[in-house]
């Protein structure tokens, strides 16, 4: 039987991670100098309020190889192994995964989600939905390599603080930002990686441009799965998941916390929307 193993960034909800046996390898962060493993020591609301009294943003690190490789020899007797990591845009993990191959020499394919948070965690519960029903590696892979070039990731950023200590902001932006209440929408594109979409003032304003944005993009979602995360912003979340049933009709909706290595630098308030 077909063994699945994804990483923690994941932020599928545990139920859904035991409903599947789905093996996670954890990521880790480093806050004011003290290591913990994400989902093993420290929960997400833990992190967040840890990483508000923080005298620097966090940083996270990709699991070694030699993890991925135990996780891969405890389970090659089990079957052949299908990884898949958070994108290789957003962290070093796929490379981390398909070194700890090489050292376990096990029977793995290790496939690359390009999508972080549920844009990754969607597409893992889409391979056990199909390993469930019996399918191949090979037709797995083929599925998933059709829908991750089909699935839409936004980047939801209510402050503009993580982004500019991360660097990738200037802190004198930052502050205009913060003046104008500008609210930002990130987008993934084909490597992985996010892009500057477009901004609005204002969190009303905001949520306009994010529903016209997402319909303009998906306006029938009856067959579509979407995958909404917070960093303490449930009431927004559970927002768009209405605004998604009624107006796109969406399949079904997940909405959980957001992992660590995305809310370093989504920032309270933050949110992804999959799908």
């Amino acid at each position: 039987m077909l063994q699945l193993v994804t990483d923690s960034s994941c932020d599928l909800p545990e139920e859904i991670i035991k409903q599947y046996n789905i093996h996670v390898v954890p990521l880790t962060v480093n806050i004011d100098g003290k290591v913990y493993t994400e989902k093993v020591d420290i929960t997400p609301k833990e992190f967040y309020a840890k990483m508000a009294t923080s005298r620097s943003l966090p940083k996270t690190s990709q699991p070694a190889p030699s993890l991925f490789a135990e996780t891969f020899k405890k389970l090659s007797h089990l079957g052949q192994i299908l990884c898949i990591t958070i994108s290789s845009g957003l962290s070093g993990t796929f490379e981390s995964a398909s070194h700890g191959k090489k050292l376990s020499e096990a029977d793995v394919t290790v496939f690359d989600s390009l999508g972080g948070s549920l844009g990754h965690g969607l597409q893992v519960l889409k391979a056990a939905k199909l390993a469930e029903a019996g399918h191949t590696v090979e037709d797995i892979i083929k599925k998933l390599t059709e829908s991750r070039s089909e699935m839409t990731i936004l980047i939801l950023l209510n402050t503009l603080e993580n982004i500019v200590k991360g660097g990738r902001l200037s802190r004198f932006q930052g502050t205009i930002g913060k003046l104008l209440d500008v609210r930002i929408m990130l987008r993934n594109d084909k490597d992985g990686k996010v892009v500057l979409k477009s901004k609005s003032r204002g969190t009303k304003r905001f949520m306009e441009m994010v529903l016209q944005h997402i319909t303009n993009v998906r306006p029938d979602m009856s067959t579509v799965d979407v995958g909404i995360t917070h960093f303490n912003n449930e009431k927004d979340a559970e927002y768009l998941k209405k605004e998604l049933q009624a107006n796109c009709h969406a399949r079904s909706v997940i909405i959980n916390d957001m992992g660590i290595t995305m809310a370093t630098y989504a920032g309270e308030g933050g949110m992804i929307v999959s799908f």
